[in-house]
């Protein structure tokens, strides 16, 4: 057992010292702030001719909008299942570009049998966690949202936040569920007054606030130790066999 007064041994002789960095306080701190509008993807889990998750969708971007960003919302119809068909698919091509475009995402989803939709499911799963190079969804911050039939339920959204994690999105803390959906709308498709409402409020706000604060620092916060010790071996692979 080591003595009291003993200095502790800091050494890193596991770590690659060209790629270990210190932090970055300036980049973190003070990064140049972009000026034009949070651009937003959002994605809705069912089909139906009154989607009410297309409903809660579109309440979501009209505050959004009076928020300040720049809304796209993903139509998932004519999208083929997965692995279906070639990821030249226009719909395909559709959905990535959005992810691509897009700073923030919301993702709503029904509760079906105690989970998302396969309409929902199937939209995640098209977006691959890189591209060409590109990552389509890392470092974007996301909100999820669900609606159900019944009682309130919190099944999808859970599921929801696993997908954004494992696609390496900042999913924010609030979130909303909307319990007897078929109730909380009007005739022309418009939601009325109350705590469901207001708690939607409460996740757009945060969505931007987060949104505005990471935007410009998502490419430092992304990059990672294991990934430039990676990149900088394939480096070395690619030199070493032209010297060959």
């Amino acid at each position: 057992m080591p003595e009291q007064n003993q200095v502790a041994d800091d050494t890193l002789p596991n770590v690659d010292e060209e790629q270990f960095r210190p932090l970055d306080m300036q980049v973190l701190l003070d990064a140049a702030r972009s000026i034009h509008k949070p651009r937003v993807l959002m994605l809705y889990g069912s089909l139906r001719e009154r989607s009410y998750s297309r409903l809660v969708t579109e309440e979501a971007a009209r505050i959004l909008r009076r928020l300040g960003a720049e809304v796209r919302i993903f139509n998932p119809s004519g999208l083929p299942l997965p692995d279906s068909t070639s990821a030249d698919h226009p719909k395909v091509r559709e959905l990535r570009d959005l992810s691509i475009w897009s700073e923030a995402q919301v993702w709503c989803s029904p509760e079906r049998h105690g989970s998302m939709t396969g309409v929902m499911k199937a939209q995640i799963d098209w977006l691959p966690l890189s591209m060409g190079g590109v990552r389509p969804t890392q470092g974007r911050t996301l909100a999820v949202m669900q609606v159900s039939g019944g009682s309130q339920s919190f099944n999808a959204v859970n599921q929801l936040r696993i997908l954004g994690r494992w696609m390496r999105m900042v999913t924010i803390p609030n979130q909303s569920s909307v319990a007897k959906a078929f109730a909380e709308f009007d005739e022309a498709g418009r939601m009325k007054p109350s705590s469901y409402y207001n708690r939607i409020v409460d996740v757009m706000e945060e969505l931007m606030k987060f949104t505005l604060l990471l935007r410009d620092r998502s490419n430092y916060l992304t990059d990672r130790y294991s990934e430039r010790v990676e990149s900088a071996e394939e480096v070395a692979k690619r030199v070493n066999q032209r010297s060959i």
